[in-house]
């Protein structure tokens, strides 16, 4: 899994959750020329409304490219509306272990992780996705 995070961000969070590569968001939004484009990508949604760059990148990749967004967040976009369908996942007891370990980690308040995550998405594996995921629809 690779994943791009501002140049300061302390990546520990990250490798927990399986993360082999970093790279940088200002590079990767300001390089001229892209590699092959991702199966998933997964973005906050406050981070989707408030960069143009990022989110032109999205609606690309949702109109051109067999790639599935995951958006988590509050306030997403109206633009998105037909376009992606709220999910649940259920994540095992493993899961839960990882994820507390990297929120530890990060540095976030201590909570309990639940068992389910709420997202939405859209794209090329959303029919697919919804077989192994809870429509909230």
């Amino acid at each position: 899994m690779v994943v791009v995070v501002p140049q300061s961000s302390d990546l520990r969070p990250f490798e927990i959750l399986g993360a082999t590569k970093a790279v940088d968001l200002e590079s990767a939004l300001s390089s001229a020329t892209y590699g092959p484009m991702p199966d998933t990508v997964a973005i906050a949604a406050d981070l989707y409304a408030s960069d143009e760059r990022i989110r032109s990148g999205v609606l690309e990749a949702l109109a051109e490219n067999p790639t599935t967004i995951a958006l988590w967040g509050e306030n997403v976009p109206s633009e998105l509306d037909s376009r992606i369908v709220p999910l649940q996942h259920r994540l095992s007891r493993a899961a839960q272990v990882f994820k507390s370990h990297a929120l530890a980690a990060a540095a976030a308040p201590a909570t309990a992780v639940a068992a389910t995550e709420s997202f939405l998405t859209g794209g090329a594996d959303t029919l697919r996705m919804r077989g192994n995921l809870v429509s909230m629809a």
